[in-house]
């Protein structure tokens, strides 16, 4: 995957025409029950919750927002003491460059297929807007956004010593993959997906796409409660193409592999982690889910969590705070700087190396800024963007068409725009 930011001026893009239909102040409630390509969407048939919407466009907005009515799901409680999100009523106005001209947030709402977006700025909150009739009591798909969380328990459970070391490996903890490569592959390793193991994640959905291959065995009903289809297809992997820890190559199997190796080293599901170890602790307002693969009911740690976006917001906070909310320190600090600063990446996984553009930490992406930015990344257009120093963090979920890195990249050029512009309207860093 390349998530280059940076290129930010490219060709003049018409100017989109709806209007909200909530226009309120600043940092209050934007919503409207239409967007670009809406019918296509799915607007007339109510965005509809079907199975099919990776390959059905009419079944994303929908289905993205509601996982839990087409797939089996684990609920997530949220806290009893909410982290506040407080609106700030004079907040600067956010615009940003696109070709030559000046845009603002109702012109990337209107130009781009985002669901939600919300910007913050320590901790309050500057901007909140829904379309295709998203509310902001729903759950969003995060995709590849779970893989952060997923590498902040990883964190989590180091820090309280039920993984001894990062440098264990996978197998120290799931004996049952120990003939694959990835069972002699250590933690670290998979945390920065460069286990060297050949897989090819294509977004395809084709025989030749590996994420299509694995997904088939977490999920094909003759493996529902087999959860040993899952070890016996890891252990046909027993080459790599190169030494571990030396490239990144982006491959959702290694968060898999990760999320299972961290519910055996803590003796509980990965939603009973997420609830007590993040979620409550953390100040979530709503509850979550995690959807679960039929072979072992196990948490889709690479890709199936799903949340409201203030929650999303809340955990960009926490992350923009370095793990600390109050005088509780949630995730490991050196921890947290281990997964997203530039500076304490080897050579080969730092921006410009990992990918012409983006580094890539502990699942999470790197920007190559002078400042310390990072972000989650999904497939489709859900991002959480964060830079501490100034506080300032995004959460923009979307049903871009193509997945990220194939063939229109014009949805993330334009997200990396507005993200340019939130950070030079607020005052964030830029170089």
């Amino acid at each position: 995957m390349n998530f280059a930011m940076a290129k930010w001026a490219i060709k003049r893009f018409s100017v989109g025409f709806f209007c909200f239909f909530s226009l309120a102040g600043a940092g209050e409630v934007h919503t409207r029950p239409d967007g670009p390509d809406a019918e296509r969407l799915g607007m007339k048939q109510g965005y509809p919750v079907c199975a099919q919407a990776l390959t059905r466009p009419e079944c994303r907005v929908g289905t993205w927002s509601a996982n839990e009515k087409v797939a089996a799901s684990s609920l997530v409680s949220p806290s009893d003491d909410p982290m506040p999100l407080p609106r700030w009523e004079d907040a600067p106005a956010i615009s940003y460059r696109w070709g030559f001209s000046s845009k603002t947030l109702d012109d990337f709402m209107a130009d781009t297929k985002t669901t939600g977006l919300m910007v913050i700025q320590d901790g309050r909150v500057v901007a909140e807007r829904y379309q295709y009739g998203r509310q902001p009591d729903m759950r969003f798909r995060s995709f590849s956004m779970a893989k952060t969380f997923t590498a902040m328990l990883v964190g989590i459970a180091h820090g309280k010593g039920l993984i001894r070391s990062l440098d264990d490996k996978a197998a120290d903890y799931w004996p049952e993959i120990a003939p694959s490569a990835y069972g002699q592959t250590t933690l670290r390793n998979l945390l920065r997906m460069s286990s060297g193991v050949p897989f090819r994640e294509l977004y395809t959905w084709t025989p030749d796409d590996d994420i299509w291959l694995w997904g088939r065995v977490l999920f094909l009903p003759e493996n529902r409660n087999r959860p040993e289809k899952i070890a016996e297809y890891l252990n046909t992997k027993t080459t790599r193409e190169v030494e571990q820890g030396q490239r990144f190559k982006y491959a959702t199997i290694e968060t898999e592999i990760l999320g299972r190796v961290l519910s055996r080293a803590a003796g509980m599901s990965i939603t009973q982690i997420t609830q007590e170890w993040l979620w409550k602790p953390m100040g979530a307002e709503s509850e979550a889910r995690w959807l679960l693969a039929g072979a072992d009911q196990g948490e889709g740690t690479g890709g199936s969590f799903n949340a409201t976006l203030r929650d999303y917001a809340r955990f960009g906070v926490l992350l923009a705070n370095d793990g600390l909310r109050g005088h509780a320190q949630i995730i490991p600090r050196e921890f947290l700087l281990d997964a997203t600063d530039a500076a304490r990446q080897p050579a080969a996984f730092r921006p410009r190396h990992a990918t012409p553009g983006m580094g890539y930490g502990y699942q999470t992406w790197i920007a190559p800024f002078k400042e310390r930015t990072f972000a989650l990344q999904g497939i489709h257009g859900q991002h959480i963007m964060v830079q501490p120093k100034s506080g300032i963090v995004m959460v923009q979920t979307s049903v871009n068409d193509q997945p990220s890195g194939r063939q229109d990249g014009r949805p993330y050029q334009m997200r990396d725009a507005l993200w340019m512009g939130v950070l030079k309207s607020l005052g964030g860093v830029t170089d």
